[in-house]
């Protein structure tokens, strides 16, 4: 039993997704802090409100707190706008630049390289059937 939890604990995928969790989480608290002590002050100097929470509106006797909907909206869309610019977008220009320099061939699964195949084949037969 102990060998069988020492062969998934040492497998590529769990050491990988453990990693890949730990550098999210402190990603996470960068992000966090950009957002908090960045944006959120450039938010604030432009609408005047550093913090929606106390929005609200009353109608008849329910009370409506949209401010604080407002806030986690402003987070998400700021946590989503610094993963797209810190990571993804670099990510992408460095893939890009990596392909035109032939640095990184073109990876084709293998069913489709099968299906691909089978394309060509068909056409080599459609060409040099008689007519």
């Amino acid at each position: 039993m102990l060998k069988g939890f020492k062969e998934f604990i040492l497998k590529g995928n769990v050491v990988d997704l453990a990693i890949a969790v730990v550098v999210g989480l402190a990603f996470n608290a960068v992000v966090q802090a950009l957002v908090r002590d960045i944006i959120t002050p450039l938010i604030a100097a432009i609408a005047g409100k550093p913090n929606f929470a106390s929005l609200s509106f009353r109608l008849h006797h329910s009370v409506f707190t949209y401010g604080d909907l407002i806030n986690y909206l402003i987070t998400f869309l700021s946590v989503a706008a610094a993963v797209y610019f810190l990571v993804v977008a670099p990510l992408n220009a460095l893939r890009a630049r990596r392909q035109r320099a032939g640095g990184e061939p073109e990876v084709v699964p293998d069913d489709i390289a099968l299906l691909q195949e089978i394309r060509d084949l068909l056409a080599a037969n459609r060409d040099n059937s008689p007519a």
